[in-house]
């Protein structure tokens, strides 16, 4: 017979492993609780694994050197890669209040921009909705959503760009998407990403849409990044700009400003709302 309940909480108290489970089987249960839940505790973990809290951690770093964790003073959260990206209804119950921060600050970038490229993703769909509607607009998007929430707007011409809508996002890509992008000159683009690294640039999961993103870097004439501090140090599968092309990354308070500073030396502002 196991230990019993008292049993196992005396011996996770000093340190000792309770669980049968063999670290790869935790690990993975790990990273289905972060992708599931958005983030992962240490001491919830510790609770529902029946393990030492110093076993989680070391779970977490392993996890976090193959690139699955992003580990955060007290837990982790899911990196997204070529294998694993969230939906858009997930990113809808992210991070939201930075988010709208993001957006917000993001959207007081507009300048005499006319024509506007809003990328595929929850932050940019934000951005959206903070535009402003007392002046004339063409917006260029992929994302329906985007399209959806711009359409009505009095003084917004809102141009869908055609082509595959990818289920999880709603969004337009392939050949079709990239050909009408091709033949757009963009004053402002807000482009998102999966990750963002001093040394790899922006990436994405997805082929197709990392070449839309990056033909819409190639279209515009100033792009600003908007995207939370969980963005910045991840690399997914594929690059489709540098950060030396942007204009301006908007950002939450929570990326630190040491790290802030080593991304403006590379020649973007930095914002941090």
């Amino acid at each position: 017979m196991g230990p019993t309940g008292p049993e196992r909480a005396a011996r996770r108290k000093a340190g000792v492993s309770v669980s049968t489970r063999t670290a790869e089987e935790r690990q993975r249960e790990i990273v289905l609780t972060a992708r599931r839940e958005g983030s992962v505790d240490v001491n919830a973990l510790a609770d529902e694994l029946g393990v030492a809290k110093e076993t989680v951690r070391r779970d977490l770093r392993v996890l976090e050197d193959h690139g699955l964790l992003r580990r955060t003073h007290g837990g982790a959260y899911p990196v997204e890669s070529a294998g694993f990206e969230t939906t858009l209804a997930f990113r809808a119950t992210s991070h939201v209040p930075e988010k709208r921060r993001i957006a917000a600050a993001a959207a007081d970038l507009l300048g005499d921009a006319e024509t506007v490229f809003v990328d595929e993703g929850f932050t940019p769909q934000l951005i959206a909705e903070a535009l402003p509607t007392d002046r004339q607009l063409t917006v260029v998007t992929a994302s329906l959503p985007v399209a959806g929430t711009l359409a009505g707007t009095e003084h917004a011409s809102v141009l869908l760009l055609g082509g595959r809508v990818r289920s999880g996002t709603l969004a337009t890509v392939d050949h079709w998407t990239t050909q009408m992008l091709a033949g757009f000159v963009i004053d402002l683009a807000f482009i998102g990403a999966n990750g963002i690294s001093r040394e790899q640039g922006l990436t994405t999961p997805d082929p197709a849409v990392s070449e839309v993103k990056a033909q819409a870097v190639r279209a515009s004439r100033r792009i600003v990044f908007a995207g939370v501090h969980t963005k910045f140090g991840a690399v997914s599968f594929c690059r489709f700009t540098d950060i030396g092309a942007l204009e301006t990354i908007v950002t939450s308070t929570l990326l630190p400003s040491a790290e802030a500073h080593r991304y403006s030396l590379m020649g973007p502002q930095v914002i941090r709302v």
